[in-house]
Formats: structure tokens, sequence, C-alpha cells
């Protein structure tokens, strides 16, 4: 996701403190003493000054980032925002814009040809007017289709609705205001109504009134739809989009013609502002639109590289850069981002662009990646991305730059990949007195620069400093134009990553202009070893990496330096207790390996062996390219060793390196160091330009929690102070004691006068899991005590941080103290509860470590999860347009298809255990999922990340698409188990019972309710499965219940939390497996009728159905197969002439015969059909039958019950279709009245339609009439008669009604039928505004076909 923490544009009620640490700062001590005027207003706006880009550009003005190309790996990139239009040397700025995830790809393999008059159907079904001047010498139009909401964000889709709705409430509101007049006029002509006509007139406008108001109730408007056309020109492919449905204006949005060589971009209408560019992919199949998903990639981008002429200092970082957009974000999930996205964005950065200038396209590639995105992960350092950027760095040399995060204060909180990966330059955020006045607009800012207190921070889990370095973290900068403004405040790491970007792209720019080579190893440790330190205390170190990068500075570094390898390095991290009492070794890998099988350096051991030293590897890290003499052979290095505390970190003096590496021992002994953070580093320096700085380090961090602080549970009170306008960090840590599961801490705060705001972090590191981090933001008005509960992990060093927010405190001067109190508790217990579906309960031991605990065990079972195989899988390979790695391997997809049925409505979530939580860290590409219903409609989408999605009762498709280049991976995941999560409504979430004997669920005694838990003491008890009558109906064999279990009370929570034991830190897993059904003991009786029938009866009963069972499964798609089941179904008439289901059968299969040629010849059949079952059954003994009371507790009788209420349907479906057959026929033949005829009945006065003498209008009444004796017309199934009818009448306010009704009641998947129905009485009544809205329905209720990956 984007690290950036804000995006308002004014933090007006804070202020900043006063930074003590920062006494090394040379360079930039000039910052702590300003005074604002607009010109440094302006320039606090987008800081430059702080990392020394002034004076770099006044040395050398012409080496502004000219000749440097930058990919943005982010939302998005709108080519339109102010200052992204061209360099500072007149080139165009943006070269390319992608969409790498494939959000806005539309599909237009659908082609067609003009017609005579030069226009073509579009996707959507509109007809589109082709322009006579475009070129296309093979006449063939590629064409689809959009809804435009899915392209736009959920800002702007929020503002269009908004603007949308108040035009349609006009419309809407003008048709009230007609109908309202028109009922006020019907009852001041007819004061007293008697009539039936009369009643049902009136009844009819006050449906119409109705409709319109409930309309503008239910209002919900999905978007228009745009139409794409896309074609090839002979040279060129060439896109047009007809927008029309986004304008007022009917001679705007017409089809207008883009293509990606001329470098135009577009906007759809005035009223959404919103930028978009054209890509086409697969010869014309695939049309990608691309627009931006949020506005954090313009930021990003203008940060790094905007030029304002007339106003030089808002421009960006390096106004001479270029650069290409590569959106990552998914606009289907907000903004989140996918692997494809990542893995396209990689391919795009190592093509080469034309820089627009060139003659020859395709010459240039990108020099820089900026990646303002990231999320946490297990393993640092790991997985598909991290081996292909591995790639993209060292065989292609691009330098890749990333936010390290907006997880901090508490130590490693760096996320994946920006703060995790060797080859990544991690960028922490920094903020300045200047910004703090200028930007932020405190009154009171700090007198010196510190690190934003929510910037991620070191080191990771394998002992990597995480943080390079760090860059201003926050500015207004260029934003979409969509958000109606030219540019806005943000801050985060999102905000520093580009600011450091565009600072080694001034760099890069020197360095081409001057012909030095470019190596992103030479570039990062010049920029390493020429940062300026903030603060000198161990945590500084860990929150700014090497301290703030100054780009003049380390220009001259390069000017001074050749290139040479760059020997990388992980770390020591010792945390835990037991490895801070002792000398510890293992062996830690410098630098990155060539070889495959050793690309990964050794994760840190937890609790490591006692032992003399750490084995260290340095392996230099050559280009993929090096020559093997020239570059491998030549090289040697005499490297001096140095350790910042030689009495705690000791190495040896000396070592020479050579390509292939070289081993030598660290010591590290920690335990004459008191409690508390300590970092220290070994590094090396060449022997003969010392003056180089660190060739490499080895960061090596130790935390060393207060010792014997695991013999009590509760820690005495830590007191805390954080005076005035200080943004302080405080860090505290401890052993958690063995046993402890988790810890309830109080925080009193007193001594202040203004309002103080807080983080509190509790931060533990557990193998092979993301850190598990508490955290909380606390505001206090004034002082008060505040109670938290957490979960921990026992004999786990925790970090405890209480930070002042950087601003806060804002014209304070008092000091703040701050009491911490910290109690743990725990139960040990079996961790997950797993109840086998039998009738045998569990047995629980639990048992006290710490304190007397309350033992108050509460569960639920509030989810079901349903486990499925794919019905169906392929796999494909994808187009090389944008699917090849730069390796030359194709990417492949497996579509995986999974059927789901819900018997009811429920919110559900699918689960992949293998997959799921997992972005960074993973050797799987990417995964993706849509859920959708036979109509094609899409319910939901979702990639790593499962989202919850309500659904109704019916069946689903769930796509699953998975990509790799990896074919034998792929084939193994053919059979891939997915769960369906669905959460159990709040009637039906089972409680269970405890019991303190082993039969207790059986007979039902001796249940268990509390105790109290002593030290040393086990006590046990027993959980009993759910009741069978409890478990949810229509729960597969295999399927499972889950839920959560609780052990302990908490001391502070209410009465109701501890009844939830979901809201307990300490909860644990329980879940129930769902055993097989009950055997059906009445299934396979036989009924009291049939058994008095003898065997010839019942074999000639059973004939016969099986005759009529092949009769309905006969087809009837071509003249043989109509002609074929017309001889059987006259053959089985002549056989049995009145039995009702025969004739019920052929009725059915009459109806269901589609692509009719002669419909009025077909409806007579329908209704000649329909009168031999009407005639086959007796309607009065069956009247008598169903006015007379039965007994259903007798079988015979119920068995005869069963038999009437079968006839009565197949009577009423009789009636109701042979109701439709007269009615399409009277409308077909006044279809085919001559123009003659209808204008002498017009002339005659024209009678209505229900009082003329035609036969079939009269046989439509009488059969109506007779339908509505038997069954409710009202109904779902048989309304469409009723609708029928008042449409007849020309009561059109009724039919509509009646028709909502039968939407409103009916099953889902929606009926296209209806809604047709629905459009057609619409535009018959004239309301074009709702028959508009519900077109644009259509294409969400009944899309074409399913949208692409």
């Amino acid at each position: 996701m984007p690290c950036s923490s804000s995006t308002s544009t004014t933090t007006g009620d804070n202020s900043s403190s006063s930074n003590n640490n920062n006494k090394n700062r040379n360079d930039s001590s000039c910052l702590r003493e300003f005074k604002l005027n607009e010109s440094t207003f302006l320039a606090s706006l987008m800081p430059k000054k702080e990392i020394g880009v002034d004076r770099f550009l006044d040395a050398h003005p012409e080496y502004d980032g000219r000749g440097v190309l930058i990919a943005i790996f982010d939302s998005g990139v709108d080519p339109a925002a102010d200052g992204l239009h061209i360099t500072s040397d007149g080139k165009p700025k943006v070269l390319d814009v992608l969409d790498c995830t494939g959000s806005g790809d539309i599909d237009t393999s659908k082609v067609v040809k003009a017609d005579a008059d030069g226009r073509i159907t579009g996707a959507s079904g509109a007809s589109l007017v082709i322009n006579t001047s475009w070129k296309n010498p093979s006449g063939e139009w590629h064409v689809g289709f959009k809804l435009v909401y899915e392209l736009f964000t959920e800002d702007l889709t929020s503002r269009l609705k908004k603007e949308r709705k108040k035009k349609w409430d006009e419309k809407n509101q003008e048709e009230i205001a007609k109908a309202v007049k028109q009922l006020a006029d019907f009852d001041q002509k007819h004061i007293k109504v008697e009539d039936v006509q009369l009643k049902r007139a009136r009844e009819d406008i006050q449906n119409r009134l109705d409709i319109l108001r409930k309309q503008s109730e239910s209002y919900d408007d999905r978007g228009p739809v745009i139409d794409a056309v896309v074609w090839h020109d002979g040279e060129v492919w060439r896109v047009a989009l007809d927008t029309q449905s986004l304008e007022d204006d009917p001679n705007s949005g017409k089809l207008e013609q883009l293509n990606k060589i001329e470098r135009k971009y577009g906007v759809f209408s005035k009223l959404d502002a919103c930028t978009f560019v054209v890509n086409v992919y697969n010869d014309g199949n695939v049309l990608s639109l691309v627009t931006d998903c949020s506005p954090h990639a313009t930021h990003v981008a203008g940060i790094a590289t905007a030029f304002h002429p007339k106003e030089p200092s808002l421009n960006g970082v390096a106004p001479g850069a270029q650069i290409i957009s590569c959106k990552i974000g998914d606009s289907r999930l907000g903004s989140m981002e996918t692997g494809t996205g990542l893995i396209r964005a990689l391919i795009t950065a190592v093509e080469t662009f034309n820089d627009g200038h060139s003659t020859f396209p395709f010459q240039h590639k990108c020099d820089l990646i900026n990646m303002s995105y990231g999320e946490g992960t297990l393993l640092p350092d790991y997985g598909r991305f991290v081996d292909l950027v591995n790639e993209v760095v060292n065989k292609h040399r691009l330098i890749f730059v990333s936010s390290a995060g907006n997880s901090g204060p508490g130590l490693s909180t760096v996320g994946a990949p920006g703060g995790t990966s060797s080859s990544i330059i991690g960028v922490g955020a920094y903020v300045s007195p200047a910004m703090a006045a200028g930007a932020h607009c405190v009154v009171e800012p700090p007198s010196d620069g510190l690190e934003y207190t929510w910037s991620s921070r070191g080191p990771t889990a394998d002992g990597d400093l995480g943080v390079c370095v760090s860059a201003p973290g926050g500015a207004v900068a260029p934003v979409p134009t969509w958000t109606l403004q030219r540019r806005m405040l943000m801050n985060g790491t999102s905000m520093a990553s580009p600011s450091a970007c565009g600072g080694t792209a001034l760099v890069i720019s020197a360095m081409k202009a001057e012909g030095i080579p470019v190596s992103p190893y030479s570039v990062r440790i010049a920029l390493e070893n020429t940062a300026v330190p903030i603060g000198d205390l161990p945590e500084d170190k860990l929150s700014t990496g090497q301290g703030l990068m100054q780009v003049d500075k380390a220009f001259e570094y390069i000017q001074k330096c050749q290139n040479v390898p760059y020997p990388s390095s992980r770390g020591i991290y010792l945390r835990e207790a037991s490895a801070c009492r002792q000398s510890t070794e293992n062996e830690l890998k410098m630098g990155k390996p060539i070889t495959d099988d050793d690309l990964y350096l050794d994760p840190i051991l937890v609790f490591l062996p006692p032992s003399l030293s750490w084995t260290v590897k340095v392996n230099p890290k050559f280009h993929e390219d090096a020559d093997n003499l020239e570059d491998l052979v030549s090289f040697e290095e005499c490297i001096e060793l140095h350790s910042t505390e030689e009495a705690v970190v000791k190495a040896p003096d000396y070592l020479l390196l050579t390509h292939n590496g070289r081993t030598f021992n660290v010591v590290v002994d920690p335990s004459t160091l008191g409690d508390g953070l300590h970092y220290f580093e070994v590094y090396g320096i060449d022997c003969k330009a010392p003056w180089r700085g660190p060739l490499f380090r080895i960061p090596i961090t130790i935390t060393k929690p207060k010792a014997g602080s695991y013999l009590t549970s509760t820690l005495s009170v830590i007191c805390f102070w954080f005076v005035g306008s200080l943004g302080n960090i405080e860090r505290r840590y401890i052993e958690v004691p063995p046993g402890a599961t988790w810890a309830e801490a109080t925080m009193k705060t007193s001594g202040f006068d203004t309002a103080r705001r807080f983080y509190i972090d509790a931060v533990q590191l557990c193998p092979l899991r993301r850190p598990l981090k508490w955290e909380a933001s606390v505001t206090y008005p004034s002082p008060a005590a505040k109670s938290f509960a957490f979960r921990v992990v026992s004999g786990q060093t925790m970090e405890l941080v209480i930070s002042q927010f950087w601003s806060s405190g804002i014209g304070s001067h008092e000091t703040a103290s701050v009491d911490f109190e910290v109690v743990f508790h725990g139960i040990k217990v079996n961790e997950d509860v797993i109840l086998d579906g039998s009738e045998a309960p569990v047995r629980i031991d639990t048992e006290a470590l710490l304190v007397s605990e309350e033992l108050a065990p509460v569960a639920i079972l509030n989810k079901i999860r349903v486990p499925y195989r794919p019905v169906d899988s392929k796999i494909s390979a994808l187009s090389t347009d944008r699917d090849k790695l730069p390796s030359g391997k194709q990417i492949l997809a497996l579509t995986l298809i999974y059927k789901i049925k819900l018997e009811d409505g429920a919110q559900i979530k699918p689960h992949l255990p293998l997959l799921n939580d997992r972005i960074y860290d993973t050797k799987f590409e990417s995964q993706f999922y849509m859920i959708s219903d036979s109509n094609k409609r899409i319910y939901s989408r979702g990639d790593v990340y499962p989202s919850s999605c309500t659904l109704p009762k019916g069946e689903y498709t769930l796509q699953l698409y998975l990509r790799h280049d990896n074919v034998q991976i792929l084939e193994k995941m053919r059979h891939l188990v997915l769960f369906i999560e669905r959460n159990l409504e709040e009637k039906d979430v089972i409680r269970l019972s405890f019991f303190s004997q082993p039969d207790g669920p059986l007979v039902g005694n001796g249940s268990f309710k509390s105790s109290s838990l002593v030290p040393g003491i086990k006590e046990g008890f027993y959980i009993g499965p759910p009741p069978k009558e409890k478990i949810p109906k229509n729960s597969p064999q295999g399927s499972v219940l889950l839920g959560a279990i609780s052990y302990g009370k908490l001391s502070f929570a209410g009465q109701e939390d501890n009844k939830n034991p979901e809201k307990h830190p300490a909860s644990y897993k329980i879940s129930y497996i769902v055993p097989p059904n009950k055997i059906d003991e009445d299934k396979g009786k036989g009924s009291s009728l049939s058994s008095k029938k003898n065997v010839s009866e019942r074999l000639n009963e059973e004939v016969r159905d099986t005759k009529i069972k092949v009769l309905a499964s006969l087809k009837q798609e071509t003249d043989e197969e109509r002609l074929e089941w017309t001889e059987l179904s006259a053959l089985l008439k002549s056989e049995y002439p009145k039995y009702t289901p025969l004739l019920a059968t052929i009725l059915e299969g009459l109806v269901s015969r589609s692509n009719v040629k002669d419909k009025i010849h077909h409806d007579d059949e329908v209704i000649g059909a329909a009168n031999e079952v009407i005639n086959s059954i007796d309607t009065e003994e069956l009247a008598k039958f169903f006015a007379l009371k039965n007994d259903p507790e007798e079988e015979e009788a119920e068995n005869i019950r069963k038999k009437m209420e079968l006839t009565r349907d197949q009577l009423a479906e009789a009636l109701y279709q042979k109701g439709l057959a007269l009615a399409e026929i009277e409308s077909l033949k006044d279809v085919d009245k001559s123009p003659t005829l209808a204008a002498t009945e017009e002339a005659k006065g024209g009678l209505d339609k229900k009082q003329t003498t035609d036969d079939s209008r009269d046989l439509f009444e009488e059969n109506f009439k007779e339908l509505k004796k038997w069954v409710d017309v009202k109904s779902a199934k048989y309304g469409m008669l009723l609708v029928t009818r008042e449409r007849r009448a020309q009561r059109l306010g009724t039919a509509l009604k009646v028709l909502c009704d039968i939407i409103q009641d009916d099953a889902e998947p929606a009926k296209k039928k209806f809604y047709d129905l629905k459009l057609s009485l619409l535009d018959e009544i004239g309301w074009t505004h709702l028959a508009t809205y519900e077109r644009q329905w259509m294409h969400v209720r009944f899309p074409p076909s399913l949208p692409l990956f």
C-alpha cells in the first residue's frame, strides 16, 4: 500500500518540538535559525535545501536531472498535472503511462464492420458514427466498453455521484410534479369515484407517483458506460472513445482518436476532469485505459521531477529528469499493489523508451526506480519480487529507491521491499524546522530537524540496518487534475523516497554529463558515506540510517572514486535476553554471492549457542556483465577493519579481499552492556584511500532487557518525561515472563496544560512471523489515566515505545510526565482446540505460571469454512506485449474455476492458505480472483488480502487467476483447495459449554463456569461439542465451524467484553469439524398409494413416466430435433390422451422453444397445448378439494394433497402460458396493421382496447379471471400476466409497480426478461431519466462477458 500518512493541506493545530541530538550536523546547521518570508515559505513547500540540492544546482545548474529517466512505481501519474508537462530543457516530462495491474483493461476482441451509413454497433449496444477521415485498411473495428466508475478513484466517484444526483433529481422532480398535478386534476374532475375503471385509473396515477418517489430514495448511480473502438490505420493502433454519456453537451464526447506514439492523453469530461492514456495490446484485442487510482503517484512524481518555469522554488528535486509511470496500484482494489503490477513494472523499467526527441523510438531505458509502496513481511530479503529486483539492479544497473514504511516508532518496523531488501535503497522520513513552519503551518517549529514519529525503524529481523538514508518526508506537490486543485500537502516515507530518488537523479545526471560510469553500488556507497548523521544515539542510526543525504557531497565523493564493487551487508541482531548474556558465534554472509544457491543471507538465530565469535563472509558484488580477466581476476583490495566499540565487538585488523570473497571472525560480547538499546558497527576501510569512508558496514544491534524482569508479573512503574514541544521517543526493553500470554497496562499522564498526542507501541519478534505489534494512538486533552490490554509472547523481549507525536504540545513548555505500569498475565493451555465432530468433549489443561488468575473460559463458533476443489483448470501463455520477463521467459497463467452454492444470503470471504497475506515474501508471482453469478455480474474481486462480500442466495462462480513463468509450479496448483468462510448470523452463533466431567455433554450435568488458578497447580475441564441442532443447516461434511476461545478475565474490561473471546488479547482458535449428516430414516419408504397397486399397474406407470422423462429431455434446437419431438409427443398423446403431467410436459416443451420464425403460429400451438392441459383437469373436483380441510398427519391424505397441489400448479401454468400467448398474438397483430387501417381507427376516436369486441381480447380477460381463481396473480411466478393485462389497459404505472414488486421478490440471480420489460415500460411512459438509469444498470447486471484479469 502507499507509504504516505496524510493528504491534508494543513496541520495547523499542532507544533513540533526540539531535538538535542543533531549536534553532528554541520552543513545543515543553517536550518536551525531561519525566518520565513515569501521565498523561504514557498521553498519549504518543496524541501530541497535539506539535502544539499541548492548547493549542487548552484554549482552545476545543467546537472538538474537531464538525461535521467525515472520509473515511478505507484498509483499512476497524471500527465496533465501541473509541473509534469516538460523538463527544464524542453523535453516531454512523461514518456509513457502504463497500467501494469490490468485494472483498466477492456476486452476489445469483438470485431465489427461499418454499415453503409458509416455506423458500427458498439459493445454496449450503442450506435457509433465512424469519422470518414479515419484510415482503416482492413475495415475491422475492435469494440469494447467500460463502466467509467471502474476507472475512477473513490473520491472522484463520490464527487461525480453527488453532481449527477443533483441533475437526476431535477428531472425526477419534474416528473413528480407532473404526476401530482395529474392526480389533483383527476380528483377535481372525479369527486366521487365508484366506477371500477375510474378507481383503477386513479390507482395508476398514484402508482406512478409512488414509483418516482421510491426511485429517488433507492437511487444508486453505477456510472455511465463508455464505448471504445480500436483499429489499425496501417502503421499504428488507434483508439477512439465515445464519452457522450458523461457530457451534457450533445456535441461533446463523440469518438475522438488517440494513440500512444503521439503521446496524447484525453479527459473523459469537464465534469470529472480525469486524465486518461490509452495503450493497445495483443493485436488490438486488449485496450488499456490508464487512470490513476489515487493522487499519490502524481505527488511522488512532482517531488522527484516537477518543473515550474514561473515558480522555480516549487520545482521538484530533479526538474530536468523524465519519467515513465508504472501503475502498480490496482483500481479494483482501491490502490493496493498486486503481484501482476509489480512484475510488469519491473519488465517495463528495463525496456527502452524514446526520450521524446530521438528519431528512432525505444532507445532509452530507465536509470532509476522509485517505489513509495510497501507491506510487512515474514522474511527479509526474500521472495520472487526481490529476486527480480536483484536482477534489475545487478544485471541491468538500475538504481532502486523505496520508502521504508510508516509503522514507527518501534524498532524492526521497516516494511518490504524498501526496508528489507539488500538491493534497494530504503529511505526514512525527515522533517526540518522550515518544513514544520511552512508546509505544516506549525506556530512554534523545532529548532532542529528530526525524523517523523511514524517513520519506520530498523533493524530487520536478520540484522540489516533497514533504513539506508533519510530525506524530507513531506511536501506540497502536484496532484491530478480531477482533485480540482494544483497541489496539496502529503507526508510519509512515500514523500521521502522521491526526494531521495530525485537527489540521486541529480548525481546520475552529473555522472553521465562528465562521463563517469553509473553503478548502483558506487552511487549507493556515495550517498551513505556522505550523509549527515541525525543524532548520536543508537536509535538514531536505526531511525535515520546513515543520516540525511547530501547531493553535492555525494557527487564530490563519486568524482574522487573509481567504480569498484560494492560489498553489501545484512547484520547481527541480538534481541533476546539469552543472547545478550554471553559471547556469540554464528555465520553471517556479507554481500551478494554470484550463485543462486547462496543468494540469501542467514537469518539471525533467536537463541544463540554460547561460543566465541561470528563468522562473517564478505563477497564483492559485481555486475553480471563484468569481464573475468579485467574485472574479476584483477580485483584485490586491502581492507582495514574497524569496530566502533572494541570492548563489545572485536574484529581482525586487516582483510585482503578478492573476487571470491573472504571470511573473518567477529566476536560480540554483550555481557558487560547495560540495559537498553545498543548499536555498533564493524566497517571496512580501503587502505589505499581511507578518505572514501566505509566500503561496507556490518550493523550490530543489541537490545538488552532489564535483568531479572521475568521474576515478577508486575513491573515497577516506568516513568517517562516529555518536555514541552519535543517529539521525544522513549524506549524500554522488557523480557516477557515465561507463561505470560497477555499484558494489561495503565498509562497515567500529568504535568501539562495543552493537549498531547502519544504513540504507544509494543513490538516482539518471532521466527517466521511478521513482528507481533500492538499499537495505539492516544490523545490526552488533559492529564488522565487510560488502560490497555494486548497479546504478548512469553520469553521474548518486548520493546515498549512511548512517543510524543512530533508536532504535539504546541505552545507549551510544560513537562509532560507519563507513568506506565505493565502487568503480565498468563494461563498455560493447549494452544488451538479442535473438536473432531464426535460427541466426545475435549479436555483442556490449564496452569497459571505467574500469579493467581480467574479461570473463566468462554468459547464461540461464529464462522463456517467450506472447502472447494476446482471444477475446471486451464494454463495459458500470456501476451508477449507486457508479460515477458527480461530474461526472455514467458509468464504463464493458471485459471481455476470453483462453483459455490449459497442456500441463504451471507457474507463470505475466500481463503487460500498457501497464498494469502504475502505479496513480497513469496516465491509465487501473483493471484487475483473474481466472484460472479450466472449472469456474469461481478460481486467481488480480491488478491492476497481477500475481502468479505455479501452475496444473495444462489449459485456463483469464483475464478482464481495465478501467474508464474514455471509451468511445473502451476501444474502442481491445478487442484488447489479454496476455502469459503461465511459469517454466521448473530442468532446462529454457537456458544460452547464447559464441563467438569467427561460425560457432562451427554448427561447434561457437571457444568464448569469458573475457578481460581493458583500458580503451580494445574486444573482441567472439558469443552463439549456444539449441539447437533445448533449446527447450521446445509453444512457439508468436512466443513469447519470456526471461532475463538479465551480463558482468563481482563481486570478492567466490561462484562460484555469478557463474554466475547475475540476481544480478549490472548484468545485462541477453536474449530469443529462437521461430521456426516444423520441418515434419513424415512428415505426409501414407499407411499401407501403405490403399495396398494399390483405389479402390472406399477410397471405401466413406471414405463409411462420414463417415456415422459425422455420427451422432456429432448432438445429442439434444429428442425430435425423439433420434428422428432413433435412425433414423440403425438405418439404419447395417443397412448395417454388425458394424462395431465404428459400434456403439461408438452406445453413446457413448446414454451421452451427458441428462434421461432412464425411467432403467431407458435403462439397458437401454445394456446392449443394449454387448452389440452386445462380440459384434462376436473376443475370442479379440484375446487372442492381445496375448499375442504385435510388432515396432514394422515399419510394417504398428505399424498392426495401433494397430487392435487401439483394438478393445480399445472392448471395455473397452462392458464398463464395461454394468457401470454394470447397477449403476444394481439400485440403482433397490432404491429402488422396497415397504416390506413390504423388511421381509420384513430379517426373513429380509437376504442379502448379493453372495450373492443375482438375475440382474442375477450379470451385474454376470460383466461385471466380464471387464473385469478387459483393463484395470486401478483406473485413472481404469475405476475407477468398481470403486468401484461395492465399494459393492455394503458395503466402503465400499475404495470410498472407490479413488475417492480416481482423483481424485488424474485430470487437471485436477476432475470433479464424482467428488466427488459421494465425498460420498455419506462420508455413507453416517457421517463427518459429512469430509462437511462436502468440501462446503465443493465451493464452491471447482465454484462456480455466476464472482465479481463
